[in-house]
């Protein structure tokens, strides 16, 4: 398995070899080379600085990463498991926008970064575990080389591209087009999300989701 940083199509080209991990020092080594691959020049001693900023939760299915409400205090970079990031609208409805395996970021980026409570909820589907960097250890991370800059640039810029491509999705792909772009970006994830997360993060009925399985089954 070959997992890439934050949204895929735009990180493919900084792949690293993931391995399933569970202890916080095989975590540490996972998030230190997907930065590496996307900063080859940062030196061992750099990447001694970043990884002693460090800080490391384990979570159960379902638990919380992130709660609707709250101020993100720190990135998490999700070393093994998957999350779910969602928000409830004026009606009460809950809807999906994202789904995110080892080696993606668990993260409100606007929450994060201007230090306002997030519209959205991280919840774990998996046990997961997360290499975590908070504000302001990140700002002095920053500060320690320009190779972090460089970094934290292109994980912002992928992460705003990924939202982007979703907005647009809704104006410019049908329900069917969604559903095959979802399956090609994420192959590994159609059987580790329920059917009622899967449509709410396409935007359609479970009835429709049916449909198209069963046209492309045929085809």
């Amino acid at each position: 398995m070959m997992p890439v940083l934050s949204v895929q199509t735009e990180m493919e080209k900084y792949t690293f070899a993931y391995q399933p991990v569970c202890t916080m020092e095989e975590a540490t080594q996972t998030y230190l080379a997907s930065l590496k691959a996307i900063c080859p020049s940062l030196t061992d001693h750099e990447l001694s600085l970043f990884a002693s900023k460090l800080s490391f939760q384990e979570l159960k299915r379902k638990d919380i990463f992130l709660e609707a409400g709250k101020v993100q205090k720190a990135i998490g970079f999700i070393a093994q498991g998957l999350v779910r990031s969602s928000y409830i609208d004026l009606t009460g409805n809950e809807t999906t926008v994202g789904f995110y395996p080892a080696g993606d970021y668990a993260t409100h980026y606007d929450s994060f970064l201007a230090r306002k409570p997030s519209n959205y909820t991280i919840q774990c589907l998996e046990p997961t575990v997360m290499a975590c960097l908070s504000h302001e250890d990140l700002q002095w991370v920053y500060q320690q080389s320009t190779g972090f800059e460089r970094y934290g640039r292109l994980v912002a810029e992928a992460i705003l591209k990924r939202q982007q491509a979703r907005i647009e999705s809704f104006i410019f792909q049908t329900a069917e087009d969604r559903y095959l772009d979802f399956i090609s970006r994420y192959p590994d994830l159609f059987n580790r999300v329920s059917l009622s997360h899967l449509c709410s993060y396409l935007g359609i009925e479970r009835q429709t989701l049916t449909r198209i399985r069963q046209k492309l089954a045929q085809k």
